[in-house]
Formats: C-alpha cells, structure tokens, sequence
C-alpha cells in the first residue's frame, strides 16, 4: 500500500486528505481495523517514535498515551503497587504483563488527558495489555504486532470501528523531513539525538550523585520531551511520567502545570482520596472526573448540596489545602526534564513544591548561575544536556 486516503484532515472542511511516502515507497503500515484518521496518525508516528525509543534507552517495554499530538502519559513496564493499581482502575485485573503495567501506568498517570487516546505500544500487543485497552475510552493503538487473541478483543472493541494499526518495526525513515506551512516546504534533519548516560554526565550542581534508578526517569523525561509539542517540561517518577506541560508559551507555565499534574498523581495516592465513597455504578470517566474537582480549589462543585448525592454514598469532608499540602511534602526524589533552558530560578522553587530531587536541561542561559544556586539551596542535582529538545 503506498498510500491511504483519509476521510478529512485535521478538520472536516479540510479536504482531500491522505498519507503516502514521498518517494512512492510502501507504507510501513497495515489498518487491521477502523479508519484511522488525519490526527490518529499524528499521534500514532509521534508516539511510536516515543515508544520504540524508551524500549531502545531502557530494555524494557513502553507504551504512551497521546492526545492531540503530545503524550498524556508514557511509561515502562514495571510493576505497580497496590495502590497505584488501585488509583489506574486495575486493581480488578489479577497480575498483568510488563506491557500491560507500561500502558495503565501511561494512561493512569493523568487520566484526564488520556481520555479517548490514541495508544502506542513498544512490543508485541498481548491479551492483558488488550483487556486493558477493552474498557478504557480510546480512539486507537499502534504497535509492531498482535497476539491472535488481542487482536479479536480489539476488533470487537467499539463495534468493530477500533483502529488498529501493526507498524513494521524495522521502518526507517528518511535522515531529511519535510512539513508544508502556507505553501512554503520547510526541510529539516531528524532529531536522531541518543539520550543516553553521557548525555546525562555534565552535572553542575554541588550535588553530583544521580542514583542508577533517577538517571533512568531521567532519560524517560527527554525522550518524552523529544515528542512533546513545545515548550515542555515532564516529571518523572519510578519509570512513568507523572505530570507533562506541553506546548506553553513561558517555561514557568510549563512547570506549573507538569507540577500540578504530578501534584494531583500524587494526592489521588491519599487514603483520604482512596476512600471516596463513590455511589455503585457511577462510570469511570464521571469518578475520574469527581476525584479532579475534589483535589482542587473548586471542590464544592462535587461537594454542594444536591451535587455530592449524583457522586458519593455519603458526603465527603473538605481535603483541605492543609492536608494536601501535609500529603505532598511526602512526595520525593522525582525527576525533571525540561527541553530548553530554564530561564529564571522561579522554575527551581516551583519544581521543589512538587519532591523533585533530579534535573535535567540543556543549560546555556545567562541566568544559569542563579538556576545552579537555587538548585544547591534544596540539594538538587542537576546535569546539563547541553541539547534543546524543541518538537512542533
């Protein structure tokens, strides 16, 4: 097949619409189901590329979930504990594979991104990692294969209208891209930039230890950001990421809200959340969307009168911004990547709310020194990368 027509582009009035290679070679990929359109396949090639390397930098299966061409979440396959089991909604599930684990840890990380996702998948796509897939709202998944089993529980997913789509691991493109704005062809070299240990080694702080465990969320942090429409900044803890802040404006506003989301990761770990009498019945997405509101300022939304019924078997207290504040002051040793340079010490302090103990930037500001001493102030320790990851 050398090329696809889709049914419209990024917008239904935007027509024709189709993807092909450029030098009339075959597509490196096959529709097993659905009708992928314009956007999925944004999503799909961004978060293969992703996917495909953080198996390569960390040996271990991965999976992202995307939305709107930045990941939601990204993770590698390791082992959850109960309690995040408990807050990804896959508790119920027995022991899942490695990959399964990579895929509720990028989905659960912010469910609320994740919701109607398109998923891509490191490995071989399993019957765990499918079950999974079955009962989450998702608009697709790409992968290099499917077991005879996952692929007839995939199918049957959304009346058989599931796009499901097997990618030739083996593909490579071309070193040169090309993208089109306004008529005019912008050519470019791939970002073929290793993110590896030696790029991590240009630590400038006081503190120069990077345990083996942080310089893996390290990596994970810029190989995210390598996907991630800029200005990005990624928190990482334990092999997933935890909060994403893509495509700002400002640096600090990226912080801000990559610090919010692994903020709010964090504080659904609370007994206090983990306990929420939700009513029997109530739907995923509806609990998903109360815890959200109830970890915030606009609490009272779920909690008023005539609103807390349609929600919980009994009214739940105020989680006070005393307590929250109590409960993230346990959160610790989490990772930072930023793609470009912080630009003023603003970024330190508010990273420093939200446990981060690991960082990595490119460097090269003139502000570099006040950034250093902020980070030696709460015994930081931060590599320059001396490489901006910029991705549009």
């Amino acid at each position: 097949m050398k090329e696809l027509a889709l049914k419209y582009g990024c917008n239904p009035n935007q027509k024709p619409s189709r993807i092909y290679v450029a030098d009339g070679s075959e597509l490196p990929i096959e529709v097993l189901s659905g009708k992928p359109g314009y956007i999925n396949f944004l999503d799909a090639f961004n978060g293969w590329q992703l996917v495909k390397e953080l198996k390569k930098a960390t040996g271990l299966p991965a999976a992202t979930s995307f939305k709107h061409v930045s990941p939601a979440g990204a993770a590698v396959g390791i082992p959850m504990s109960d309690v995040l089991k408990k807050i990804y909604w896959v508790d119920d599930m027995g022991e899942l594979s490695p990959l399964a684990c990579a895929y509720a840890r990028a989905r659960g990380a912010d469910r609320m991104s994740s919701f109607g996702d398109f998923i891509s998948l490191s490995d071989v796509c399993d019957k765990d990692t499918a079950m999974l897939i079955k009962r989450e709202v998702s608009d697709g998944v790409i992968a290099p294969g499917y077991t005879e089993e996952a692929l007839e529980i995939l199918k049957q997913k959304k009346n058989g209208n599931y796009n499901v789509i097997q990618i030739d691991p083996d593909y490579q493109p071309a070193p040169l891209e090309h993208k089109e704005v306004f008529g005019i062809t912008f050519e470019q070299g791939r970002q073929e930039l290793p993110i590896d240990d030696a790029l991590l080694s240009n630590i400038v702080t006081e503190n120069k230890e990077i345990p083996a465990n942080a310089l893996m969320d390290l990596k994970i942090s810029l190989i995210t950001l390598k996907y991630t429409q800029s200005n990005s900044v990624c928190f990482v803890k334990d092999g997933q990421a935890i909060g994403i802040g893509a495509g700002q404006q400002s640096r600090v506003h990226c912080t801000r809200l990559a610090g919010q989301k692994a903020d709010n990761w964090w504080l659904r770990q609370c007994p206090k959340v983990l306990d929420l009498p939700f009513i029997d019945g109530i739907r995923r997405a509806d609990r998903d969307n109360a815890i959200d509101v109830y970890i915030g300022e606009e609490y009272m939304d779920v909690l008023a009168d005539g609103a807390w019924e349609k929600i919980f078997k009994q009214k739940p207290e105020v989680f006070t911004r005393e307590e929250k504040r109590a409960w993230l002051d346990k959160l610790t040793d989490v990772t930072l990547g930023s793609d470009a340079f912080f630009p003023f010490s603003d970024n330190i302090e508010r990273a420093n709310k939200s446990g981060v103990k690991y960082i990595a930037e490119p460097g090269g500001s003139v502000r570099d020194d006040a950034v250093i001493e902020c980070c030696n102030k709460y015994n930081m320790a931060m590599a320059f990368t001396g490489i901006r990851l910029f991705h549009h």
